[in-house]
């Protein structure tokens, strides 16, 4: 599985940043942000704000850790992720799992001192649902892993709420019902893409289990929900017709980029990765503006 020139490597720090799957904090951070944006109305304060960038990261980041110390036997044989520190040995899985145990409390006790404790404590329950309930129960024993485990990254828009009010409303609770809707459409078009991967390794991602038609027909229902949810709000009037109409255009947009692989596989036709990649890429670019356009809502409009 490693290689000789991998273990003579010493470790960087670009190593252990790697380790904590920065792309993907990415995204979660930004609802982090935006749902604190949402809850204070307008700028939610420089200490809270900086607490939860540098805190969420950690957070979020040891979870990645942890789930790459795990999952190292089928990451090795997988393209996608048989270079990973922990695969090749250049980080050892003893000082990954020591990383992971400081950033693990270091991520409470930054949130904890930035806004208060139930941000903390959230923050900590994402970290445990992430690794116990995703990584090690569900991933490998059934095709509804993601749909269960997107619970894990839909917290941080409950993490920013809490840090802002100290409590979550029903705007927080619909934000977090919005990410976890969200979940399916984005990593079944992943899935999608290395379906063959997933297969090879005995992980039962949806389209090697039920199938691609299957699948896509859970993603428009997962996608229709979505859509839903992003009114919801709107019909509650926790929002303006400026958000409406800025929802509006993504929901068209990712509707037809869904729809476009619903009408591929009725007609039976097989997704490979051209097709598949729109759906992916547009999904994470939908949820960002989505939040971004209800954070701006809120500062300008409400």
């Amino acid at each position: 599985m490693a290689t000789a020139s991998a273990t003579a490597r010493a470790a960087t720090w670009r190593d252990y940043l790697a380790l904590t799957k920065p792309k993907v904090i990415s995204l979660l951070l930004l609802t982090t942000v935006g749902a604190m944006f949402i809850a204070a109305e307008g700028f939610p304060g420089l200490i809270p704000l900086l607490g939860l960038l540098v805190g969420g990261y950690m957070s979020a980041g040891a979870a990645g850790v942890y789930n790459m110390a795990y999952d190292r036997d089928i990451d090795g044989r997988m393209r996608r992720t048989a270079t990973r520190p922990t695969v090749t040995d250049v980080v050892p899985i003893r000082n990954a799992l020591v990383f992971a145990g400081v950033l693990t409390v270091l991520s409470f006790v930054v949130i904890w001192a930035a806004s208060n404790l139930l941000a903390a404590l959230l923050s900590w329950a994402g970290i445990a649902f992430y690794v116990v309930i995703y990584t090690i129960w569900l991933k490998r024993t059934t095709w509804q892993n993601i749909v269960i485990g997107g619970a894990a990254g839909a917290i941080p828009p409950l993490v920013g709420w809490a840090a802002v009010t100290g409590e979550l409303s029903l705007l927080a609770w619909l934000l977090f019902a919005l990410v976890f809707l969200w979940t399916p459409v984005h990593f079944w078009a992943l899935a999608l893409m290395i379906k063959d991967d997933y297969a090879a390794v005995g992980v039962p991602m949806a389209p090697a289990v039920i199938g691609e038609r299957a699948t896509v027909l859970q993603m428009v229902m997962y996608g229709a929900l979505t859509i839903l949810l992003t009114v919801i709000p709107f019909a509650l009037q926790a929002f303006s017709l400026a958000y409406f109409l800025a929802a509006l255009a993504l929901n068209v947009v990712l509707a037809l980029r869904v729809l476009r692989l619903f009408a591929l596989v009725r007609s039976g036709g097989s997704i490979d990765r051209a097709t598949a990649l729109p759906v992916y890429k547009f999904s994470m670019l939908y949820l960002a503006l989505i939040f971004l356009s209800m954070a701006l809502d809120r500062v300008l409009f409400v």
